[in-house]
């Protein structure tokens, strides 16, 4: 490896976070300094609409180790986090938010379990600060559903905040799906992983990008990507539906044999119709979910649209 070679890439996707590059930087610069290893910050402007985008080229004219991709339009935070980790140089890659929930301060410690042999370092919440009860009872759920549906084991309470060495960068980047669930990726691709434990802390400043829309939309497309369970459970379902129909069918029978014909009941009638009818809906709805993602597969479109690049060499260059 060169003596100049960069060591450690930090990789930050960023949308409307101008109130928080500052203060990012000069946390993320202490910890790095101290660590004594050649180091980039990689920061990915994802169609930000504040003065995000101006701040960062104005710290990569102060300092160069700071690089700055700057997007076309936003494309969503999977695929910028993609991006960064795409034009990171580092033999070690750490994806954070801007926001400072998860702190700086603890890149030192993936690094030395990065140092003791692991490819992949976790960093995993001990506790949620600054997050509403319901948040976290969701949040609960969602690693618990996802851990029980999903085809491999994703660690509970992982963000995107971990520690990536060269070996697994590199085989993410050898992914190409469009619909991107990046935590479920990190899980896939496997190597030794270890876990750090720690406390997040809430957002230095503004307000999270993340309604409870969006949680829910991101939760369903993290089952969707890797799990086929969705799709049994409703297999299955219809044939247990069949089954009590055909017993049910049985048993009219019977009784029309035995007593005679009866008007059947309207109010029972409506019911299992609507009911049918619903369950049709819900499993159209799931087939939607699956074909849909199929159908971005096969348009083959690029994950991103890059504007500019600020210190990043390009093969147009």
């Amino acid at each position: 490896m060169p003596a100049n070679a960069t060591v450690l890439s930090v990789v930050v996707p960023m949308y409307n976070e101008a109130d928080n590059v500052g203060e990012f930087y000069a946390r993320v610069k202490i910890v790095l300094e101290q660590i004594g290893e050649p180091w980039e910050i990689v920061c990915v402007n994802d169609g930000s609409g504040d003065a995000t985008l101006a701040q960062l080229v104005a710290l990569h004219h102060a300092d160069a180790r700071v690089k700055v991709i700057n997007f076309s339009r936003n494309f969503g935070k999977e695929i910028a986090l993609t991006a960064g980790i795409d034009h990171a140089c580092g033999q070690a890659v750490i994806p954070i938010d801007a926001d400072l929930q998860d702190p700086p301060e603890l890149i030192a410690e993936l690094v030395a379990k990065w140092r003791e042999g692991y490819d992949i370092v976790n960093a995993t919440r001990r506790s949620r600060q600054g997050e509403s009860w319901l948040k976290r009872a969701t949040a609960r759920v969602f690693y618990s559903v996802l851990e029980n549906m999903a085809d491999i084991p994703i660690p509970r309470n992982t963000g995107d905040f971990r520690l990536l060495a060269r070996p697994a960068v590199d085989a993410l980047k050898q992914l190409p799906e469009r619909t991107r669930f990046m935590k479920g990726l990190f899980a896939w691709v496997g190597f030794k992983q270890a876990i750090v434990l720690y406390d997040r802390h809430p957002r230095h400043a503004g307000l999270t990008k993340w309604n409870y829309w969006r949680l829910w939309n991101f939760a369903i497309g993290g089952i969707v990507s890797f799990s086929t369970v969705p799709l049994k459970v409703w297999s299955y379902f219809g044939f247990g539906i069949a089954t009590l129909a055909f017993l049910y069918a049985l048993f009219l029978v019977s009784r029309t044999l035995l007593y005679g014909i009866e008007l059947p009941g309207y109010a029972s009638l409506m019911v299992a119709v609507l009911f049918m009818g619903g369950i049709q809906l819900i499993t159209l709805g799931v087939l939607g979910e699956y074909l849909g993602r199929i159908y971005d597969e096969t348009k083959r479109r690029p994950l991103y649209i890059v504007r500019d690049y600020y210190g990043i060499e390009t093969d147009a260059d």
